[in-house]
């Protein structure tokens, strides 16, 4: 019998298809496209000397490769995948849909095949450790779970492994849904605050575009919502099913809560369960307790509270999240390379109880860093600035009330090698010093994953 996957693919036999995006979801794709008799088209900014190998290999599979600068220019194609980074509203991209060519993802064609129940997992911050805990928690119940979209190996390939009774465990970012016309069958919205903005051309659109996460789920279906947060607590009025919300300052007649006491509870109509408690959860900081609160609300009535517990007291958290480097001369050092936006960076400030040195700065997103300029002066001991966005940040600071160069100098450097060179000078026994940047790396890193590397490179080299 055909499975789903290689039924659906059937539709692509001896059409142009161009591959935007020659990255690590987008490689097992062509593959599957030119087993179904497609012509493939590979297309990428980078040049053959920057694929290396990888051009070899696809033009020897019989992909037809478009390059360099002019990469999106005169495609001849039926159909065009795109990238999940790249936006779909691209000038572009909308003048090929006029040409009446189909633009759709990998991400959109698995959701269109998975036999599996879906739970997608969105938001500005917090994504990746919500969207591990669900798996962690699911797999911990004995249930065979399959965990991608940004983390995790792309999912796809596998569809024809999964069965109805599994679960896809995805997390999805704005570019990816925004162009989404299927939603998951348990939505997560964890937080939202101004991101991306460099790409999307307002707030509205990164609003708009993380909506689809919800907007095309059944009466069967459950969404999970941040009531702390306003944006994703007026999402409530656009759900159709089952909607949780969780909190971390209110108690709740349907949802997921922490209580003052660092009880967290489960409560449905009124009925409620105590859970955990705040001391079993494992990873530091309050915004893992908001993670945490999140995964419950998405598996209750999957996994049983016992369960639950089980995963907050074993689980270490997921590399480049406040992972705590090492501890040398009575110094702790953290990689918080995740923290691409100033309320990530708030958020792994807020996680220790006393003023840190902080490393931060790098790839400039337009987001503004209002916020965090005060929140640098409350919790940080000195600052250490890189990047394109070190005059940003600096600005910010020096506008605060309170701030002063003696209770939070700010040093000036080039790349990682200085950031942690400075900080292992001023460094004293009992501090922290924390790798967390509030922007993206794309100035110095491919990825904030790359980033994070070099840096535990340099910390364990000391």
């Amino acid at each position: 019998m055909e499975s789903i996957l290689s039924n659906y693919l059937k539709r692509f036999c001896g059409k142009r298809v161009a591959v935007v995006g020659l990255g690590i979801s987008n490689t097992p794709l062509i593959q599957l496209l030119l087993d179904a008799g497609a012509q493939v088209i590979g297309c990428d900014k980078r040049d053959l000397a920057a694929l290396g190998e990888k051009a070899s290999q696809l033009q020897e599979a019989g992909v037809q490769l478009k390059l360099g600068e002019d990469y999106l220019s005169s495609i001849q194609a039926d159909v065009i995948f795109r990238t999940p980074g790249l936006s779909y509203t691209l000038p572009e991209l909308q003048e090929y849909r006029k040409q009446g060519v189909a633009i759709t993802s990998e991400m959109e064609l698995f959701f269109d095949v998975c036999p599996a129940t879906l739970i997608g997992v969105t938001g500005s911050d917090g994504k990746t450790t919500t969207t591990t805990l669900i798996a962690e928690m699911l797999k911990a119940a004995g249930k065979t779970v399959y965990l991608g979209g940004n983390i995790g190996a792309p999912l796809l390939p596998q569809t024809d492994q999964m069965k109805p009774e599994d679960y896809a465990v995805v997390e999805l970012s704005s570019f990816q849904l925004m162009s989404m016309r299927r939603s998951p069958d348990i939505a997560v919205v964890t937080n939202l605050s101004p991101n991306h903005l460099d790409i999307h051309k307002t707030m509205e659109e990164y609003i708009d575009a993380k909506k689809n996460i919800l907007l095309h789920q059944n009466g069967l279906s459950r969404s999970v919502l941040n009531l702390d947060n306003e944006i994703t607590a007026s999402f409530a009025s656009l759900t159709r099913g089952d909607t949780l919300f969780f909190s971390r300052k209110q108690a709740l007649e349907s949802g997921a809560y922490a209580a003052p006491d660092g009880t967290l509870y489960l409560s449905r109509n009124g009925q409620k369960t105590v859970v955990m408690k705040e001391s079993d959860i494992l990873i530091p900081g309050k915004h893992n307790v908001e993670n945490y609160l999140a995964a419950m609300a998405a598996v209750w009535g999957i996994v049983d509270p016992e369960t639950m517990v089980q995963v907050a007291r074993s689980f270490a958290g997921v590399e480049h999240r406040i992972e705590l480097v090492r501890q040398k001369d009575g110094v702790r050092w953290y990689n918080d390379s995740i923290a691409s936006s100033p309320t990530r960076t708030i958020a792994g400030l807020l996680s220790f109880d006393q003023r840190v040195i902080l490393i931060a700065g790098g790839y400039d997103k337009d987001i503004p860093f209002d916020a965090l300029g005060p929140k640098i002066v409350e919790r940080v001991k000195c600052l250490i600035l890189m990047g394109a966005t070190a005059d940003k940040i600096e600005a910010s600071v020096k506008a605060s009330p309170g701030w002063s160069s003696d209770t939070t100098p700010i040093l000036r450097v080039n790349n990682m090698e200085e950031a942690v060179d400075a900080a292992h000078k001023v460094v004293k026994s009992g501090d922290i010093v924390t790798l967390s940047p509030a922007c993206a790396s794309f100035d110095l890193y491919p990825n904030f994953a790359a980033r994070g590397r070099h840096f535990k490179e340099l910390v364990r080299m000391l």
